[in-house]
């Protein structure tokens, strides 16, 4: 992929980002950071923007860290439903019975 530059707003504030990524993501994820931003600004009585970047890194960061471990313990589950589905499985075929039909070989 080719490295590209997009310039994207964020808190009153440009920034040129190279990435070779897609840009439409690139967009994506400046608004949220600048929606962020903005929405901790409305709420706080601060008015430097480093700190307000700092409370969203934190945000963002607590939302990331919920979802991951949503994540880990939605895989936790499955793995879980599936061993017990393997066991069911491999108990129904070490119980199933044999029918002489099986054994017949084709001739």
């Amino acid at each position: 992929m080719v490295e590209q530059s997009i310039r994207v707003e964020i808190y009153n504030q440009t920034y040129n980002i190279r990435s070779d990524g897609d840009n439409e993501y690139i967009m994506r994820l400046a608004e949220y950071v600048d929606g962020k931003m903005r929405e901790i600004s409305s709420g706080t009585l601060t008015v430097d923007s480093l700190k307000v970047a700092i409370l969203a890194a934190l945000h963002i960061a607590d939302e990331f860290h919920q979802l991951k471990n949503q994540q880990e313990q939605n895989d936790a589950q499955l793995a879980s439903r599936s061993a017990e589905m393997t066991e069911m499985l491999d108990h129904v075929l070490k119980h199933k019975e044999v029918k002489p039909q099986e054994f017949e070989t084709e001739q």
